[in-house]
């Protein structure tokens, strides 16, 4: 190996093992090694300089493993930055909440650390403490004045509690008078966090905190989606607070037909009670009701795959590989497959699918 390769090796496995150091919180080893890598720039700008491929370096790591004390003497020693940011935006506080070292967390706010600077996906360690439940902290960040709504791409700290179905982390907030009713860019509520997330105990305290029960995002409601789920006591909980069971989602169906497609018996008999007869299903009845349903939907399936067939066959005249994709059996988005089939098969045929297979 040449004089220099050999050289470079050398440093590459001196930064891993004063990265490993830090990690480790090995503060003797840790010193050794960046003594042997100074150039000459000073301990402070060598040290600083020193990161891994993502651009973690050795305060990202020792904050991520909870070893304050090496913390410390990069901070109070060597002087670096305290808001230092890796590739994905996440400064060593961010690291420390994720993990859940609320000491190191403590010291780093203690230093000066930014609360309020999110990572690139826009998450904060407020964020971070509310999707994990980690109270202590949580209440910690609050009481020093951390804005209980901060909004950013990531949605509000209460959706992130709601949708990882942490009960006290959401209690904790909506003490702190967070607004149950706060939305992403897609119009995601912390309600529909909560009912997606399947927490029947966060559903039910957004539901007494005034949250939305009829807000439609993502093409359903949260009684569509707790139908989806089949769970009665969220069902009950969104019903009695007001929930719209005759509300259609963007497929134009009710939450009763969500249900039945589920085939869940005791989710349609709570919501035969209280929705409004569908014309077309020839038995009004729990049984009645998931038969016709679920033959509807037996009968899509057939045009969905025909549909399929059809358009790929008409495409691999031209596309050859499209053919491929098909009898390789890789999965296609049902979505766009029935968008694909009118604009190619059904268009081509001049006739609609329903027509083609005379259902």
């Amino acid at each position: 190996m040449a004089p220099d390769a050999s050289d470079a090796l050398a440093v590459r496995e001196m930064v891993k093992s004063f990265l490993n150091a830090a990690l480790t919180g090995n503060l003797d080893l840790l010193k050794n090694i960046a003594a042997q890598l100074d150039d000459g720039q000073g301990m402070a700008k060598t040290v600083a300089a020193i990161k891994d491929a993502k651009q973690r370096g050795a305060l990202h790591f020792a904050a991520r493993e909870g070893k304050t004390e090496v913390c410390k003497y990069l901070l109070e020693e060597l002087k670096l930055d305290v808001d230092t940011k890796d590739e994905d935006g996440e400064t060593p506080l961010l690291h420390a909440a994720q993990q859940g070292h609320n000491d190191t967390a403590k010291y780093l706010l203690e230093r000066g650390a930014s609360p309020k600077i999110p990572s690139d996906m826009g998450a904060t360690a407020l964020h971070h403490c509310a999707g994990t439940g980690n109270i202590e902290l949580l209440k910690y960040l609050l009481s020093k004045g951390m804005e209980v709504d901060l909004d950013s791409d990531a949605g509000a700290p209460l959706v992130w509690a709601a949708g990882n179905g942490q009960k006290e982390a959401l209690k904790v907030l909506l003490e702190h008078h967070a607004n149950p009713n706060a939305e992403t860019e897609d119009g995601v509520t912390p309600l529909l966090s909560a009912v997606a997330a399947n927490s029947s105990a966060c559903t039910e305290l957004l539901v007494q905190a005034g949250a939305n029960v009829n807000v439609l995002a993502g093409g359903a409601t949260p009684l569509h989606i707790a139908a989806d789920h089949g769970n009665i006591e969220m069902l009950k909980c969104l019903l009695e607070a007001g929930a719209d069971p005759n509300k259609v989602d963007d497929d134009g169906l009710k939450a009763i037909q969500i249900a039945a497609s589920r085939g869940n018996h005791a989710a349609v008999e709570i919501l035969l009670r209280v929705t409004g007869k569908l014309e077309k299903v020839p038995e009004w009845t729990v049984d009645g009701v998931i038969r016709y349903v679920q033959s509807e939907t037996d009968k899509q399936e057939v045009i969905m795959e025909v549909c399929f067939v059809l358009s790929i066959e008409l495409l691999a005249s031209v596309d050859p590989l499209s053919l491929y994709f098909y009898h390789s059996g890789l999965p296609l988005s049902f979505r766009n497959l029935s968008q694909h089939c009118r604009l190619h098969a059904c268009n081509f045929m001049k006739c609609s699918c329903e027509d083609f297979l005379m259902f």
